[in-house]
């Protein structure tokens, strides 16, 4: 059966849903591996405009209404990549039906990946209790921090285990936070830094992921070097020159490398 990590930020904006799209790519489409991604975020969903999916026949939303099997929402956008989108017109529906309605699909995905609810409600609540564990996106500012904060308390106290953070549109200005301020107040590790792409919209505006419209950018190798941390591959290789050439005499390494490496040997013995 396939691991289900769940993608959460409690803000709007932080890139957590083209994150999910475009780590789940990379992991589908460069380690081979068969990806589910589930847009679990009811209120407002956008996962399959990302990919082109305007409006799908059926979504997410009619299985949780007992409309539709699951087998009968899941759209392929590659042989590896499949997904399942929900309603452009919000129905109500019980979110915490999702982790019942995933246990009868999931073993036939290497991963599932669910796009959660940018609120604190009982949305990103069904995404923590259907996720095995969960990674959070946030941004090197204080809003963000704060509401970072209060997505890895509710993680906890639900007791659904936090891989690691994910800090995305990095800017590498002064005014940042630093990778330290962020871990120290969250007490979280992170796994992988995203640099503010504008590529990343140029992907968007043709419904493509980032690896596909730009294989080349530094923002690919990251979300395949977080790709490879998730699924324990232990022989990948980050072959941009600068990172070969601090390897080579052993300083400066980066901390989200050493964390990732932490998470890459666990995930290796499972």
């Amino acid at each position: 059966m396939g691991q289900t990590i769940g993608i959460i930020a409690i803000k709007g904006g932080v890139g957590k849903t083209t994150t999910t799209l475009n780590l789940g790519a990379v992991l589908a489409n460069e380690f081979d591996k068969k990806v589910l991604l589930v847009d679990a975020n009811f209120s407002a969903p956008n996962l399959g405009l990302h990919l082109g999916l305007v409006e799908p026949e059926s979504t997410l939303h009619d299985v949780l209404l007992k409309r539709a099997d699951f087998k009968d929402v899941i759209y392929e956008y590659d042989k590896n990549l499949h997904i399942v989108p929900g309603s452009l017109i919000s129905r109500k529906v019980n979110p915490h039906l999702l982790k019942e309605k995933l246990a009868g699909i999931k073993d036939r995905y290497d991963i599932v990946l669910i796009d959660s609810s940018p609120a604190l409600n009982e949305e990103i609540l069904s995404t923590m209790i259907a996720a095995d564990q969960l990674l959070v996106v946030t941004s090197p500012d204080y809003p963000t921090l704060s509401t970072t904060l209060r997505a890895v308390k509710l993680a906890k106290q639900k007791n659904t285990p936090i891989t690691g953070l994910i800090l995305n549109k990095v800017r590498n200005k002064k005014f940042e936070l630093t990778l330290e301020d962020i871990e120290e107040a969250s007490d979280t590790p992170i796994l992988a830094i995203l640099p503010d792409d504008i590529k990343m919209l140029e992907a968007l505006s043709q419904t493509k992921h980032i690896a596909e419209h730009a294989p080349k950018r530094n923002i690919v190798y990251e979300y395949r070097n977080l790709a490879a941390c998730l699924i324990g591959k232990k022989d990948h290789k980050d072959n941009r020159f600068k990172r070969r050439l601090k390897r080579f005499f052993k300083k400066n390494i980066p901390k989200e490398e050493v964390n990732r490496l932490q998470v890459m040997y666990e995930n290796s013995k499972k």
